[in-house]
């Protein structure tokens, strides 16, 4: 018997690449899912796959209070899993007030709703390993100080931050998970390295890399994300777990140009050489994570190697954009 047979689960974000994902195994697990939708994306595997219609869709945004308290007291919600954000950092560059708006309110916003509803049991906030913006030492260790200075990175601290005052304040029974770059089936946003990078193979166009390539990040694929958010919500009410955060990756630390490569040799498309156009300002150089602890309070590890990951990548992308 699923542990998840039965729950009522409110997933926000549940458009993007690691909401459909998710809503995707807890669907399969016969949890009762009800997802918050603020725009319709026809693309998204919520849409195209027909996810949807083994779930409740809310329209709305989390930035609208009473929307969000109404959905957890009318469908008796027990687990909140909030994805909802804006993520593309050159946007948030450009428009700090709307992400701040999304990622900083849009959090509070769920954490009061979920205070204020009995019915609540478990938590699950989803954060990012630039919530601890730059540090000289290396790999993160969920101990370490959340300084995010840039925009994206600042709202993404606030938002962890507000949820650790709401645990160990009102003893709201929440955790936060912190990733590394999500990649896999579903990514519509193709200013993201991996999605791109992709794309332009397809059409037979040299990629592009925004920075000078030697930016250094942890990359995660977005089904053992799923799981492990999964699994950390299902052991969110035990006290050694509650309140806690958990970095999540696969200590893999690659440079952007040695990704773009390893993509474009899976693809037969290593004549393709990237165009670097050394552009990016306002992002972190080099960022990895410790998963020590993930790995000893929660038994949690990765279980797709890099290559079988890319590879599954490719091929969605191949049978859903071929000839676009």
């Amino acid at each position: 018997m699923s542990y998840w047979k039965g729950k009522n689960v409110f997933v926000t974000g549940c458009t993007g690449l690691l909401g459909t994902h998710l809503c995707e195994l807890l669907t399969d697990q016969d949890a009762n899912v009800i997802g918050l939708v603020r725009d319709y994306v026809p693309k998204s595997r919520l849409f195209t796959e027909h996810l949807k219609q083994d779930m409740v869709v809310v329209n709305g945004s989390v930035e609208d209070y009473q929307l969000l308290e109404r959905v957890i007291n009318e469908y008796e919600v027990d687990t909140v899993i909030h994805l909802a954000a804006q993520t593309i950092v050159g946007i948030a560059n450009r428009n700090p007030l709307s992400t701040f708006d999304a990622n900083i309110r849009g959090t509070w916003n769920l954490l009061e709703a979920c205070r204020r509803n009995s019915t609540v049991r478990r938590i699950v906030v989803s954060s990012s390993d630039k919530a601890y913006g730059e540090h000289d030492r290396l790999p993160y260790h969920e101990d370490a100080p959340l300084q995010g200075r840039h925009p994206y990175d600042v709202s993404k601290s606030c938002a962890d931050l507000i949820a650790q005052m709401y645990s160990h304040t009102y003893d709201l029974p929440v955790c936060v998970s912190r990733c590394g770059n999500f990649f896999g089936p579903g990514d519509l946003n193709f200013n993201r390295l991996v999605p791109g990078t992709i794309l332009s193979a397809l059409r037979g166009e040299r990629p592009v890399i925004r920075s000078d390539g030697a930016y250094i990040r942890d990359y995660l694929y977005v089904k053992d994300g799923a799981e492990a958010l999964l699994l950390l919500a299902q052991k969110t009410d035990r006290p050694p777990i509650r309140g806690e955060a958990f970095n999540f990756s696969n200590q893999l630390q690659l440079t952007v140009i040695e990704l773009v490569d390893r993509i474009l040799w899976l693809m037969g498309c290593s004549h393709l050489s990237p165009v670097i156009k050394n552009e990016a300002s306002g992002e972190i150089r080099h960022q990895c994570l410790s998963t020590a602890k993930a790995k000893q309070s929660l038994g949690w590890q990765p279980r797709y190697p890099l290559e079988k990951a890319l590879k599954e990548t490719i091929d969605w992308y191949a049978s859903n954009f071929s000839g676009v």
